[in-house]
């Protein structure tokens, strides 16, 4: 119970840290600042995740990670569905926790949306928000594996080099789908942005809860193959 309590928190973090941030400066591509003050807020999230609770629950804090340990034999089947029902309730409460502090406060949400994820970005398109979120996904995912495996000695740095290479993820992925590559991130967001009256990101998230599942998915069979002798 304790690593999913630690799940469920990571998860709350992640959002209120990274989805919290974007709503304040918002994303729009005229302004390059808020990309990268949105992308650190991720990355940074991470990395205090990663040496938060990373010791716990491993700090997936995000589906298609759990997915992936689960593949590769790292997460039972009881565990991994655990994992996701604690990830999904802390991107929930997460997501609640803002709507409340934005709407209490009278602050104006940049995003228009809680920091949910779009398709505006590639003009609509699910079948390129799929490819995208796929790609981004498959390449964070594979980069995780790499530096947690037994085989690897990063030492104490694991925790930063994930948290870069989210915040690379974002810079690139931001202005095209908003970055996923969480389907807890995308869904929690999604959910209380509908209770609001505003059902547009629940009309697509299923692009961001089915791409980077396939994306994880994709990563695990890949490194399980090139680590094998």
């Amino acid at each position: 119970m304790k690593k999913y309590i630690a799940e469920c928190i990571g998860t709350f973090t992640l959002v209120f840290i990274g989805c919290g941030t974007a709503m304040l400066v918002g994303c729009d591509a005229a302004s390059g600042s808020g990309y990268l003050l949105t992308a650190l807020a991720f990355g940074l999230a991470i990395v205090a995740l990663a040496y938060g609770v990373g010791n716990i629950s491993g700090g997936h804090v995000n589906p298609a990670v759990s997915l992936a340990v689960f593949i590769n034999g790292g997460l039972s089947a009881a565990d991994f569905a655990g994992y996701v029902i604690a990830q999904v309730i802390g991107a929930f409460i997460g997501s609640l926790v803002l709507n409340g502090i934005f709407s209490l406060g009278k602050v104006t949400d940049m995003t228009g949306g809680l920091g949910s994820n779009g398709l505006s970005g590639v003009g609509g398109s699910a079948a390129a928000g799929i490819i995208v979120e796929i790609i981004l996904t498959f390449l964070f995912v594979i980069l995780i594996l790499g530096v947690t495996s037994k085989n690897q000695n990063h030492g104490s740095f694991g925790g930063l080099i994930i948290g870069l290479t989210l915040v690379a993820i974002h810079i690139i992925g931001i202005g095209l789908t908003g970055t996923s590559v969480n389907p807890a991130r995308s869904l929690g967001p999604a959910l209380v942005a509908a209770f609001n009256g505003n059902t547009a990101p629940i009309s697509v998230v299923w692009v961001f809860i089915l791409a980077p599942l396939v994306g994880g998915a994709l990563a695990a069979y890949c490194y399980k193959y090139l680590e094998s002798k």
